[in-house]
């Protein structure tokens, strides 16, 4: 019969019955985006690397250099993004050395995603590539355990959804760059002002097949203002509600002073009861 089907429903409470744990929904905490234009891909993101709840870094970059054409945006743990286009960066280095012809985007997808399958999802690398080959230019994601999908435009992150409305309102298949490239920006800022795991600055990235140009900080939506007040008080703003002094002679029944020489006292506390 045609319609959804909800039978997995009653397995998944039959099995959580069980003891086994239901999946959860994670968060990358991160918005990156690509969209393809007319002439080439334009890639961004946003600059706010966090630590559960805590911002880590203000102004991380998340946009990775693979080849001189081709460039990634990564979401998820910051370091298995790093690494992982580091390592294919290098893999396909020697890929253009041994063949003598420039990588194509789809290489570099095909690298990331058996990479990634490889390790069943342990390795949280979210990956949005983008780049220009002698073929066009092509725009890819890749999930961390090696799902892919080609699309005129993209989202990822936790972020996504409020970057995603504004493709879907907004882009057009014939696209100039300069509409490429604020698309984009607004994409991010909607994550940025909508996401509590995106923040701080939106930074671009623009392929085609001539050249690569990296906007680092395009938009600096979050510079942090001067306070307004100065919060330094005087001394004696705060009233003192009680005042205590505490004498010498007062002390003396719980520490033993001793007299050494003219410099000066020491003082000698008791003995301690130590285990043995």
């Amino acid at each position: 019969m045609p319609g959804f089907d909800f039978s997995n429903h009653n397995r998944n409470l039959a099995l959580h019955a069980r003891g086994v744990p239901l999946p959860k929904a994670t968060s990358t905490g991160t918005t990156i985006v690509g969209c393809l234009y007319d002439g080439g891909v334009v890639i961004a993101a946003d600059t706010r690397a966090t630590s559960g709840p805590i911002v880590a870094d203000k102004n991380c970059e998340k946009l990775h250099y693979i080849s001189p054409q081709i460039w990634c945006a990564g979401a998820g743990t910051a370091a298995d993004t790093e690494f992982t286009t580091a390592l294919i960066s290098s893999n396909l280095e020697l890929h253009a050395l041994s063949t003598g012809r420039k990588p194509r985007v789809v290489t570099v997808m095909t690298m990331l995603k058996q990479h990634l399958f490889r390790y069943q999802g342990h390795i949280g690398a979210y990956l949005v590539v983008a780049g220009c080959d002698p073929t066009g230019a092509h725009l890819f994601t890749v999930h961390a355990h090696g799902s892919t999908d080609k699309l005129p435009y993209v989202t990822m992150g936790s972020g996504s959804l409020a970057a995603m409305s504004v493709f879907e309102t907004q882009w057009t298949r014939d696209m100039s760059r300069e509409q490429a490239v604020k698309l984009c920006a607004e994409a991010i800022q909607a994550g940025i002002f909508n996401d509590l795991g995106s923040g701080s600055n939106v930074d671009v990235c623009v392929i085609t097949a001539e050249k690569t140009t990296l906007m680092r900080n395009y938009i600096t939506p979050n510079v942090r203002e001067r306070k307004m007040r100065d919060y330094k008080f005087k001394r004696g703003t705060t009233a003192i509600l009680d005042e205590r002094v505490v004498r010498r002679e007062a002390i003396e029944k719980y520490v033993t002073v001793e007299e050494v020489a003219e410099t000066g006292t020491t003082a000698v506390g008791e003995r301690m009861d130590v285990d043995q």
